[in-house]
């Protein structure tokens, strides 16, 4: 365990504390406390699924099996089960459910280091744990959401997608690249049923959907005749995840990172002829995408190159999408 114990107090900057000549004195954050690495990691991942989206939207089932950055989890799918017509008299049959599997590579990862200056013990804010770990977990949901929502926008069933989504209808318009959807505070409570019964068509459960919109809906959505009181809930909630009520059996969660592109280009920046500026709006299921995320290793250690200890720390996790048709995609118009 390493301690920074704060002593008496140099006020840095204050007129206290002589600088060398031809230096400038530190004008940065200084730091206090006690560093327990496998406190402060708990205290991180805690913090970081507060924060993140995907914390609430996939389903994270698997996240005790992560040792590593590397590791492979093999997630067992339920099986079909047949029904039958039944007749008095007759044999009966007996399938032998034979589940797949889905193998979910942790194969991605995200650090952080700090630097923690001896000198700066001395001009010191009490909470260090909570200072770094919560700029640490929102700067971690930053990255890997934006990560994520690229990663599976698209990953839903071709049926829950396009200008003739409906699996058994096809009769929703969805959005294309060429012809994204001009959301206004007339239409948007309709397109946000279309996706509700896209995922109807795809027996998807009603219970545990989600929907991801940027701020621009929710603005538009604060314009439309939906009562302002659909809108109440948990008012610290949208300051840490997003979350701002109930819709049509969604929850629903606001999000500036969600995957967008120019016009002429893909959503991974490369060229695609005849696409409009266009971002994608995810509705779904929790079932529909599983997301594994640990922090691995948060550790001190004695600073080669200067007084003071660096402190870093390690996430590693990895996703996919498991139930495609349990994903469902609006190309929406910028």
């Amino acid at each position: 365990m390493s301690t920074i114990t704060p002593g008496a107090v140099y006020p840095i900057n204050a007129g206290g504390f002589n600088t060398p000549a031809g230096q400038v004195a530190y004008g940065g954050t200084a730091y206090s406390g006690t560093f327990i690495p496998a406190l402060w990691s708990g205290k991180l991942a805690q913090k970081f699924y507060a924060a993140t989206v995907f914390g609430e939207i996939a389903n994270t089932d698997w996240q005790g099996d992560i040792s590593g950055m590397g590791d492979t989890v093999i997630i067992n799918t339920i099986p079909t089960i047949n029904i039958y017509n039944y007749s008095v008299g007759q044999n009966l049959n007996y399938d032998v459910p034979t589940p797949s599997t889905i193998t979910l590579q942790i194969n991605k990862g995200k650090y952080f280091g700090v630097n923690v200056n001896n000198v700066l013990e001395y001009q010191a804010k009490p909470k260090l744990m909570d200072m770094f770990t919560n700029d640490a977990s929102m700067q971690m949901k930053m990255n890997i959401d934006k990560d994520v929502l690229l990663g599976t926008y698209n990953g839903g069933a071709a049926t829950n997608s396009g200008a003739t989504a409906g699996k058994v209808s096809g009769s929703f318009n969805l959005g294309t690249d060429t012809a994204p959807i001009a959301l206004t505070p007339a239409n948007i409570l309709a397109y946000i049923t279309s996706l509700s019964s896209v995922l109807d068509e795809a027996n998807v459960p009603e219970t545990d959907r989600w929907l991801v919109l940027t701020p621009v809906e929710r603005q538009i959505l604060m314009q439309s005749n939906l009562a302002q009181a659909q809108f109440m809930g948990d008012g610290s909630s949208i300051m840490r995840n997003g979350k701002i009520g109930v819709i049509d059996r969604f929850t629903v969660y606001v999000s500036n990172l969600t995957p967008r592109a120019a016009a002429a280009q893909n959503f991974a920046g490369g060229a695609q002829g005849g696409a409009l500026k266009r971002h994608s709006i995810v509705a779904g299921h929790k079932s529909g995408i599983s997301f594994a995320s640990q922090i691995a290793k948060v550790e001190s250690l004695q600073n080669p190159n200067d007084f003071g200890n660096l402190v870093r720390g390690l996430n590693v996790y990895g996703y996919g999408v498991t139930q495609p048709d349990a994903i469902a995609l609006l190309l929406a118009a910028n």
